[in-house]
């Protein structure tokens, strides 16, 4: 009997290496980050990850493409890009797409400035269009990380409504017919806790993993973004999640470059209760720091990660 799609494309994966890592331990080899924020060119971002000694990289937009990113990128581009990737011996662990960043709608999002009625009338025909194009757009991103080699794709719960529990089953029913599309496909989907949607932290994390428990859905852990919203991410937020569900971690600058007390966290705890507790995918830095000191807040970030995980790393000069 021949391969069904969906094992094809599970068995090309495997065949790449991108099977879950067989080791605990949070060590160098599962340490990426994300390239636009790391370097102002593709040729930039691999550089970086050759300087640091990185197996992994995460994707979003284009280094220095304003306006281009790489999950609705067309096919010859994209592939391009992938081979540039294995060529430098690079593997995509996490595809950041802007899937369902938008107003559901029918609601009424939190607005952080007062809206005008035109801008409100502007957007909210953006957010129904993009909503109605939904399920092409996972496929068109779906297609974009098969293409890439990466088996997991990101995905957020709509801009935030002063009730998002109100709205917690309207959303849990997009994402489980998202949930099947992803499954057919052999990758998973992993929703993030992001400051303006309706999944923010730990527990609400924890809770829409419950009305969407399809195994094609998990998690990406954002935990400064916790912490932005008042939420202890650890070890209090931590202890809310389940944990085996949890497969990409994400590290922001501000959350271990010293000059940030406020906003630290302990890395050094959170890598032990991950490995503890049997995590066994990657961890990317999203430094997060804008303006014209971002690369070099990236290199300062990436030094404290590997400083940790990996205290006898010394960056070639």
């Amino acid at each position: 009997m021949g391969l069904t799609r969906r094992q094809a494309i599970l068995s090309a994966f495997a065949a790449a290496g991108l099977s879950a890592d067989t080791s605990d331990r949070i060590g160098h080899d599962r340490i990426g980050a994300i390239t636009d924020e790391i370097a102002r060119s593709p040729e930039g971002a691999i550089g970086f990850a050759h300087q640091y000694g990185l197996k992994w990289l995460e994707l979003r937009d284009v280094p220095g493409v304003k306006g281009t990113n790489y999950f609705f990128m067309e096919e010859a581009g994209l592939r391009e890009a992938a081979r540039q990737f294995t060529a430098a011996g690079l593997r995509i662990s996490f595809l950041n797409t802007n899937l369902l960043k938008l107003g559901l709608p029918g609601t009424d999002p939190i607005r952080r400035t007062p809206e005008e009625p035109d801008a409100r009338q502007k957007r909210t025909a953006g957010d129904r269009a993009r909503f109605d194009a939904r399920t092409a757009d996972l496929r068109k991103c779906i297609r974009s990380a098969q293409i890439l080699g990466c088996r997991y794709v990101r995905v957020f719960s709509f801009s935030r409504v002063p009730e998002p529990a109100a709205v917690s089953n309207r959303v849990a029913e997009v994402l489980n017919d998202f949930a099947r599309v992803a499954e057919a496909e052999g990758v998973m989907l992993l929703l993030e806790n992001e400051t303006s949607c309706n999944v923010s932290n730990c527990e609400e994390l924890a809770a829409m993993m419950k009305l969407v428990p399809s195994k094609a859905v998990g998690i990406n852990w954002d935990v400064l973004n916790g912490k932005d919203v008042g939420e202890d991410p650890f070890p209090g937020g931590y202890a809310k999640l389940p944990s085996a569900r949890v497969h990409n971690v994400q590290v922001k600058g501000r959350s271990i470059l010293p000059e940030y007390p406020e906003k630290n966290v302990d890395w050094r705890a959170i890598f032990a209760a991950l490995a503890r507790d049997g995590y066994r995918d990657q961890v990317g830095l999203e430094t997060h720091i804008f303006g014209d000191g971002q690369v070099a807040a990236s290199h300062a970030s990436m030094k404290a990660i590997l400083k940790i995980v990996d205290p006898g790393f010394t960056v070639p000069s």
